[in-house]
């Protein structure tokens, strides 16, 4: 592993105005802020853990979908010295032979969530491309701080790797996947199963995701008060998993990819990003760095996507588009 800060962003200037939202999606935008602050603070992190009756957590039956999936939890040794980590598995139902796989790593800035958020859009591609869906269930910051989450998550990983056969999975075709935090999480899976010569991954899929804890780039300063998770929720949220050190020299790359000064050897990667969001500008340039490096990356910025849009407005045209996207990459991906 090694710890760098190399440049991150366009030579410092004032961003100008933002990029406007999409039109279909500015309706989403004024009903998610009535359930989601966007300027979140570490004060309203144990109400935004509570239960939401406008977004429960799927059930079991919710995840079987009429029968097409078996679902069960596994709890599997967690890093030295940490608590089991518990996996959440969804394999199609009647199907024998090893199948693909996706390793999901739920989002959530690091501070909220679990193993069932935003596992229902990856049934979707499992029930089109027949893969079997792992979600792994990581501490939470701020009571657990870095390294224990991605820690927990690369336990998981190595766990489903081991036991692939015993599971159905084709060992050769784990994709890591995450949004937001997730995602950033899932990069960070990339780097290590790299460092450790640990699982062989097919791709990693990092939707809009969490990578820079400088929280400093143009369209960090632009999406200031706007939209979903801003500047503030961004640096609420890098602050619980890093504490003082958010922002300094030392942070480690499996904590913030971004400050990995080595992005070759590692997985396809698909990266997909709004224009107007906090993390457009640290997923672009991750994406060039990628490529700097003689990796492969494919990028999509999305005009007038907002954090998340694709989860929180299914529904839109835009949204609609990027869901096809990440279906058409992972498809290419595992024929190849």
């Amino acid at each position: 592993m090694t710890t760098t800060s190399p440049a991150h962003g366009p030579a410092a200037s004032q961003p100008g105005p933002p990029p406007p939202f999409d039109p279909e999606l500015v309706a989403a935008l004024d009903v998610i802020g009535e359930q989601l602050p966007s300027a979140l603070t570490a004060d309203l992190i144990p109400l935004l853990r509570q239960p939401n009756p406008a977004m429960p957590a799927p059930t079991n039956d919710d995840l079987r979908r009429d029968g097409a999936f078996e679902v069960s939890e596994r709890l599997v040794p967690g890093p030295a010295g940490a608590p089991e980590v518990s996996l959440l598995i969804c394999r199609p139902a009647g199907v024998t032979a090893p199948l693909a796989a996706v390793y999901h790593t739920h989002g959530g800035g690091m501070i909220i969530g679990d193993n069932r958020t935003g596992v229902l859009p990856l049934l979707d591609w499992s029930q089109e491309l027949q893969l079997v869906v792992v979600s792994v269930e990581y501490r939470l910051a701020p009571e657990c701080p870095h390294p224990g989450p991605v820690e927990d998550c690369y336990a998981g990983l190595q766990w489903t790797a081991a036991h692939a056969a015993e599971l159905g999975i084709d060992a050769d075709g784990i994709v890591v996947a995450g949004a937001s935090a997730g995602g950033g999480l899932a990069a960070a899976l990339a780097l290590m199963a790299r460092d450790r010569g640990g699982p062989r991954l097919a791709g990693q899929m990092l939707m809009c995701p969490m990578l820079d804890d400088r929280n400093d780039t143009p369209s960090s300063q632009q999406m200031a008060g706007r939209g979903v998770w801003d500047h503030t929720a961004n640096e609420t949220g890098w602050t619980a998993l890093l504490g003082d050190s958010r922002g300094g020299p030392d942070v480690s790359p499996y904590a913030a990819p971004a400050r990995a000064a080595d992005l070759s050897g590692l997985p396809p990667a698909f990266i997909d990003v709004g224009s107007a969001e906090t993390f457009r500008d640290e997923d672009v340039i991750y994406a060039s760095r990628i490529w700097q490096a003689g990796g492969i990356a494919e990028l999509h910025v999305w005009p007038g996507g907002f954090h998340g849009f694709t989860m929180m407005a299914p529904d839109a045209a835009i949204s609609r588009e990027a869901t096809a996207a990440q279906l058409r990459w992972l498809r290419r991906l595992l024929a190849g």
